[in-house]
């Protein structure tokens, strides 16, 4: 573990980090993001309905399709859908997200609405063998009655030096979800390791953006003081030596800690720490139920 540093170098670090926390709660409080989900709906052959949503939505041997009513209207990369809509040319990665403007609920005065009516997307996306729906819309509860994310107080203590050591070559690792029967593939170019009391741990590491590493992890604190399933931290690109930082400040909740209506991956077994990571987002007070 790093050298306690000074009152100077503390109080640096915790606004910096402070800064960092607030983008990313309003970051998470997208009015169209996954906690403005109010649904997550599995289809099938049979034509399925789904509240707060437009259209009829099913698998057809095409793969995912909408039957729009008369006056439904869905928006792709800005084409207007109308009628009956294969999915499959605008899915991306085996995702699209389709917007529209529920304008019967434009009077309503609750939150997320307008004089045009509340806002929301369509995600239709792959996962596993099946096909899910998840509406999302500005009005939704949960997300109008959020309050933050706590964490524990920001700890140099806990930005820790770490070296990765890199695989032979890059091995995919499936790993298992919060909902059974899915598992999410994942590239994994090696592992981060790190000395705490005396002893050597390890952590599988996932291929991140521009070089940075994604580890997915569980400590003692898990379903105690942090979400049970998983926190993740992001881990800025090692130096060319293999020197990194593995900053547990910043460990943060995925949406599945959240809102039931999430289909988020759970950590490789060898990433589970025998210790408590006293550091990061904490569990949040509420979430939204599929109840």
């Amino acid at each position: 573990m790093s050298a306690a540093p000074g009152a100077a170098a503390t109080g640096a670090f915790t606004a910096e980090w402070t800064a960092w926390h607030e983008a990313h709660e309003s970051s998470r409080t997208d009015p169209l993001g996954i906690l403005a989900a109010t649904g997550l709906h599995w289809l099938g052959r049979t034509r399925l309905r789904a509240p707060g949503v437009p259209g009829a939505w099913s698998v057809g041997p095409q793969g995912p399709l909408v039957e729009l009513a008369e006056g439904e209207i869905l928006t792709a990369g800005g084409e207007e859908l109308r009628g009956t809509r294969q999915l499959a040319p605008f899915m991306h990665d085996g995702t699209v997200l389709l917007h529209f403007v529920d304008r019967a609920s434009g009077a309503s005065g609750a939150p997320g609405t307008s004089e045009h009516g509340v806002d929301g997307v369509a995600e239709v996306a792959r996962r596993g063998s099946g096909v899910m729906l998840r509406p999302r819309r500005a009005d939704s509860p949960y997300l109008a009655s959020f309050t933050g994310t706590k964490a524990y107080p920001a700890d140099p203590q806990w930005a820790i030096d770490a070296r990765f050591v890199a695989d032979s070559a890059p091995t995919t690792r499936r790993v298992d979800a919060v909902l059974p029967g899915i598992q999410h593939s994942f590239s994994s170019p090696g592992r981060l390791e790190f000395e705490r009391d005396g002893r050597t741990h390890r952590l599988t590491a996932f291929a991140g953006a521009d070089g940075a590493l994604t580890v997915l992890f569980r400590d003692a604190t898990s379903g105690i003081t942090t979400y049970a399933a998983s926190r993740s931290l992001t881990v800025p690109a090692p130096s060319a030596d293999g020197s990194a930082v593995l900053d547990f400040n910043r460990a943060v909740n995925l949406p599945c800690a959240y809102t039931d209506f999430s289909t988020c991956p759970v950590p490789p077994r060898e990433n589970t720490l025998p210790f408590c990571v006293d550091a990061g987002e904490k569990v949040p007070a509420a979430r939204a139920s599929a109840a």
